[in-house]
């Protein structure tokens, strides 16, 4: 069943009813300013770090779901309604929403009054601008009024739903002709303030929740919009809002618009006051003089669009398969870019407060926008880097306000250092540069303790080999990349957390997913250290990584499949000796992509395991049987019911893993069978059941024990985004940028004819032409590039800036 459409020109979902079977949002902003709002208008603003630069207040768990945005009011001679139908859930007439790229327009029809929404955040501002267009689509001339409410919050998210004995005093704004301005803590330490302001003269406003909203009332009937009139209320402490009222009057097909600017500002600590306790208001001035007229917005508008017309014109494709392009060409990466800006930190299932940015994450992230903004890739990376210890290990999350690494959540992910380097190679192989390499950063955000980059990367890859269990295999620490799978956990008390809970001091424990991971990384910075001259270090790089492919595949294989890990006491996780979780769908993903078993057949073993044991409709589970009962020797995994999360989920996250194993072994029907599962264009038809967004991936779909099979949870915010990028781009399609050039592997579907692909590639542009006339899935038979024959599936930079033909035969 479907709630809408894409509209692949517009590059935009259109959802045709309000009732989805989850709120469905977008993202707004892609700098420093950023917004969630939903298809019924929910959702909320933040300057660069969800937790201590909220804006606006957001409830999370509440009753009605999604309950708190930035809405907006019609009131029509008694009548009233809002334009996203939430909150006050009236019928409309006509209802619709577009999610675009950076935007959303939701437009709502009642008793002859039509209302266009439009929310974006302009480049370059650190400010959404909503623009409201009212028209009277009856035949009689219409008196109405408009009231806009925004709930402040009071900058730090979690203080301000917690520390209510001070906070209900600390409230503070200003009102200054059409504007109203947020000013909490402004008088102490803060040196930023919001503001909410409209282009328009105004007829009245509020700034106190209580007398706009009623003590009794809730969103969906305030009491001065059931009145009609606006209270003029000036907060102090309690709940400051922010509320224009405007009076409107609209002849039969006539339309009036009105600019709305949620912005922020931070002024010089001597530049603070006008005079006494009144802020210095010339930033918001000038801000608000910029979006003034339907002509800036519309120049705005003209600006963000050829922002995201820029960054996807990086890779695109043309293959037939509607469903396909539009996930390669816009909703792939897209995602991929939101996900950057937030890592996991914000999203209908992340409140903003409990995580930053991820350092595994974040690495992970990096492999499906470093094509598009190279530049911010590499900030992204030193800040990363920033976050690690001397001996190679790292935060394991980090605030981005602070960039300085979360205590709370600390250190002991021992996969965290080898993301590292699987990022950093990611940048030089795109761009080139390996100046990178040179720069100077801190070890834990140390500016007086710095090394080089590769300093840091030769610490990752050294804190593998420094730490090896009994077997030879990497210690696992507090987890890996599955940070349920809690291996020196063993914890008893209900809610100590799992992941920072040691109850047992012991180095047995042993993950062979970082075996795989260190195997798959590793000639990427044996590569590196040749770059750089070092050719002693490679080799004793190499050596290891090929001990330590023999040492998995004699200890981390369990006969038909590799093993998950050994556990405290040394036994077998992931082994056919199990009761339950025989089987793992980590390490048969990583361990086949580093090639491991790949010329023994031990490789094909696995990936006919992982099909016979873990496939299901939807996607491939995570592992099989599940946990019934919870282990004390696993931890946080044998804590979820059977089918959800960790515990026998469809974890999409690593299905790409699997994807891209499939293509090492040349099986492009199969590869490309588990990228359409879980793919969101291809489930559009079963939103009912999946619930959640058709035009982005989430993190999670209930596996086959699950009560309800097929249900998404946690959407948008999820490496599952890059992962599948790269799944798609390199592995099946084929097109991978690497050290020396840009490589030319696909590995498709049996039945594909041909399919083209244009790729900019280190200033240059790439039109590649794949034919596939002997309909096979693997293997470059030929390559020209613009007629000339290259020899290998390699084309080396040409760097001229041009466009350039290719043209590639499979056979």
């Amino acid at each position: 069943m479907k709630f809408g459409t894409f509209d692949d020109t517009r590059k935009e979902y259109v959802i045709n009813t309000p009732k989805t079977p989850y709120p469905w949002i977008n993202y707004l902003g892609n700098e420093q300013f950023f917004g969630l709002i939903s298809n019924t208008a929910g959702g909320y603003t933040f300057y660069r770090d969800a937790r201590l630069r909220r804006l606006t207040r957001y409830r999370y768990n509440n009753i009605p779901l999604d309950t708190g945005g930035r809405y907006y009011y019609l009131y029509d001679d008694g009548d009233f309604w809002t334009p996203g139908w939430m909150p006050v859930k009236r019928d409309l007439d006509f209802y619709e929403c577009r999610h675009g790229l950076g935007y959303t327009s939701i437009t709502g029809e009642r008793n002859g009054i039509s209302v266009n929404q439009l929310a974006f955040v302009p480049m370059g501002h650190n400010a959404e601008v909503h623009r409201l267009v009212v028209k009277n689509t009856g035949s009689a001339k219409k008196s109405v009024k408009l009231f806009s409410f925004a709930e402040f919050c009071l900058w730090n998210a979690q203080d301000d739903m917690t520390n209510f004995q001070r906070n209900l005093s600390t409230g503070e704004v200003e009102v200054k002709d059409s504007v109203i301005y947020h000013k909490t803590e402004y008088r102490e330490r803060r040196n930023h303030y919001a503001f909410y302001s409209v282009n328009k003269e105004i007829a009245g406003f509020d700034t106190d929740r209580e007398a706009f909203v009623g003590m009794y009332n809730g969103l969906e009937s305030p009491q001065a919009v059931v009145a009609g009139e606006p209270t003029n209320s000036v907060a102090s402490g309690w709940s400051p809002i922010g509320s224009h009222a405007l009076n409107i009057t609209l002849e039969p097909g006539e339309e009036q618009s009105f600019i709305f600017v949620l912005g922020y500002i931070e002024n010089p600590e001597e530049d603070k006051w006008e005079s006494l306790n009144v802020i210095n208001k010339k930033p918001a001035e000038a801000m608000i003089a910029q979006f003034a007229t339907d002509a800036q917005v519309d120049a705005a508008l003209a600006a963000l669009a050829a922002h995201w017309d820029n960054l996807l014109s990086k890779y695109q494709i043309q293959s037939g398969d509607e469903k396909l392009d539009r996930m390669v060409n816009i909703w792939n990466p897209y995602q991929c870019m939101v996900t950057f800006n937030m890592s996991r930190s914000a999203s209908y299932f992340e409140s903003g407060i409990g995580r930053g940015m991820g350092f595994r994450d974040s690495n992970q992230d990096l492999l499906g926008f470093v094509h598009q903004i190279p530049e911010r890739a590499k900030e992204r990376i030193l800040d990363i880097a920033a976050t690690q210890f001397e001996d190679g290990s790292a935060y394991h999350q980090y605030q981005p306000l602070t960039k300085k690494g979360n205590n709370e959540v600390g250190t002991g992910f021992n996969d965290d250092p080898l993301w590292l380097i699987l990022g950093t190679a990611a940048y030089i192989k795109e761009t080139g540069d390996t100046s990178i390499l040179d720069e100077q950063v801190p070890f834990d955000s140390d500016p007086n303790n710095t090394a080089t980059l590769f300093e840091h990367l030769k610490r990752s890859f050294e804190h593998v080999t420094n730490n090896l269990g009994p077997h030879g295999l990497p210690l696992i620490g507090r987890a890996d990349w599955n940070d349920c799978l809690n291996l020196n956990c063993f914890s008893t008390e209900p809610g100590e957390s799992f992941q920072t809970t040691a109850n047992i001091e012991g180095r047995v424990a042993e993950s062979v997913f970082i075996a795989g991971l260190f195997v798959f990384v590793g000639p990427d910075y044996a590569e590196i250290c040749r770059m750089r001259g070092l050719n002693d270090v490679a080799v004793d790089a190499e050596a290891k990584i090929d001990n330590m492919k023999e040492i998995t595949l004699t200890h981390g294989f369990d006969g038909d499949w590799f093993l998950r890990a050994y556990d405290h006491y040394g036994d077998k996780i992931g082994s056919k000796e199990n009761e339950e979780g025989k089987i793992f769908i980590e390490p048969q993903g990583i361990c086949v992509m580093a090639g491991i078993g790949v010329e023994n057949g031990q490789a094909e073993k696995a990936l006919s395991s992982v099909q016979e044991h873990l496939d299901t409709k939807y996607g491939i589970v995570l592992q099989q049987p599940p946990y019934s009962k919870y282990y004390l020797n696993l931890g946080e995994i044998s804590t979820y019911p059977p089918g959800y999360k960790e515990n026998a989920g469809i974890f999409c996250h690593n299905n790409p893993w699997i994807m891209i194993a499939e293509t090492v072994l040349g099986h492009g029907d199969r590869a490309f069978e588990i990228y359409a599962k879980i793919a969101p264009a291809y489930l559009e038809d079963i939103s009912e059941i999946h619930r959640t967004e058709p035009y982005v991936y989430s993190q999670m779909i209930a596996g086959k024990d699950a009560v309800r099979h097929g249900e998404a949870k946690n959407s948008w915010l999820t490496g599952t985004a890059a992962w599948n990028y790269v799944a798609i781009t390199q592995s099946i399609l084929g097109i991978q940028a690497d050290f020396n050039g840009l490589k030319i592997d696909p590995c498709i579907p049996t039945e594909w004819d041909s399919f083209e692909i244009t790729r900019v590639f280190r200033g240059d542009t790439y039109v590649i032409q794949i034919k596939n006339p002997n309909h096979v899935s693997k293997g470059v038979v030929s390559l020209t590039l613009d007629g000339t024959a290259v020899e290998g599936n390699i084309i080396a930079p040409v760097g001229d800036g041009a466009v350039h033909h290719v043209v590639v035969e499979l056979g």
